[in-house]
């Protein structure tokens, strides 16, 4: 049986013994291993108060957001440190290039905490400061580079932040792509665009919302010479797009929809802009993952969505919207495992060395990167009348 033949559940009900991975839908993870976990971790907050401000990100297991003093998106949750200068600590439940973004916008008194340092961003891995630097190398020898404004995903590390702060370039979020690539294509004559490291994002936003062909984007493979593409081919494009992708949303297909829409009459698909171009066109609804909750949140009692984001968030607004049928827009458990990372024990491990006086996995970016960074973050914030939300 492949994946194609395998039945799709409503979230919590029914099982599939043949499903790839787990045989629940959505498959709960188990509970902590210590039962003690939990009055731990209240008991080490309660005793740090004001000196500690948690952030948790929409993708984090229930176990641990439920102790965040805020919730969102990365960038949001950056911003909301940052207006926390009070805080001496800043523990943030989510991914490695998040926190980085927390210590550039915070002030040099606070320490950023990622609880595990092993959670990383698979999507941010794919783009290397050496391998951008090599593609760079190639469109100055190409001839276009005078040309390039580079555009970095918000889901990328300090120093892809920094390139394009060095470069005249802007980071983006996934719901203000649409405003920034305009203002990259304003900054110079045939000006064309390096977007990464998420080639899905850079494809969705230049075709559905700024009205160009799917020829007018190249990708750039940075593990093939030369990326895989000539120097005809990026002379001629319009945006080049890194050859990257979010490991959780790549994984939705577009034949999954059809049977959806067969199987619940009246269904809504409501996806996050990271996935396939293909998934994104047969989609009801396209949206970052703040306008997802939003529009789960006014939807009639009654209707039926299939989401296609993250699965911790998806079974949270299923939780949450019982009136609502929300079906998830795969046939197999789909966390994001690197954000899973972030567990119970990892957290209590940080809070309680903050109540012993020491500062563990503690986030901080170089000045020269920081420096870089933020001024392709302030050309984004400069932008008038656009969101930043992730």
């Amino acid at each position: 049986m492949t994946t194609v033949d395998l039945p799709l559940l409503p979230l919590g009900r029914g099982t599939d013994l043949n499903s790839e991975r787990g045989v629940e839908c959505p498959g709960d993870l188990p509970a902590a291993s210590d039962p003690d976990l939990v009055k731990r971790a209240l008991a080490a907050k309660e005793k740090l108060g004001e000196k500690v401000f948690v952030l948790g990100h929409h993708y984090q297991r229930d176990e641990v957001i439920q102790f965040a003093d805020v919730t969102g998106d990365s960038f949001k949750l950056a911003r909301d440190a940052a207006a926390r200068p009070d805080a001496e600590y800043i523990v943030f439940c989510g991914v490695h290039f998040m926190a980085e973004s927390a210590d550039i916008l915070t002030s040099p008194s606070q320490a950023v905490i990622l609880p595990d340092l092993a959670a990383g961003c698979s999507m941010a891995d794919m783009a290397r400061l050496g391998q951008v630097e090599k593609a760079w190398e190639a469109l100055s020898e190409a001839g276009v580079a005078e040309q390039v404004v580079p555009v970095t995903y918000m889901n990328s590390s300090a120093d892809i932040k920094a390139f394009c702060g060095r470069h005249d370039g802007v980071v983006c979020t996934s719901s203000n792509a649409q405003a920034v690539l305009e203002w990259a294509f304003e900054q110079k004559d045939d000006a064309k665009v390096l977007f990464f490291p998420d080639q899905h994002l850079g494809r969705n936003t230049a075709v559905l919302k700024l009205g160009m062909s799917l020829d007018d984007c190249v990708v750039w493979d940075p593990l093939k010479p030369g990326g895989g593409v000539s120097a005809e081919e990026l002379r001629a494009a319009k945006v080049i797009l890194w050859k990257g992708h979010c490991s959780v949303h790549g994984r939705f297909s577009p034949d999954t929809i059809d049977d959806l829409r067969a199987e619940i009459p009246g269904v809504q698909i409501l996806v996050h802009p990271e996935c396939q171009h293909e998934v994104v066109l047969k989609a009801d609804l396209v949206g970052s993952t703040e306008f997802i909750i939003n529009t789960i949140e006014a939807a009639p009692a009654g209707t039926a969505w299939a989401i296609g984001t993250e699965l911790n968030l998806v079974k949270r607004l299923a939780a949450a919207h019982p009136d609502k049928r929300i079906v998830f827009l795969d046939r197999t458990v789909c966390y994001c495992s690197t954000m899973n990372r972030i567990d119970l024990p990892h957290f209590v491990w940080a809070l309680e060395s903050l109540v012993e006086g020491q500062v563990v996995n503690r986030i901080e970016v170089d000045a020269e990167t920081e420096h870089y960074a933020k001024l392709a973050l302030q050309r984004m914030l400069d932008l008038p009348g656009k969101t930043q939300d992730d």
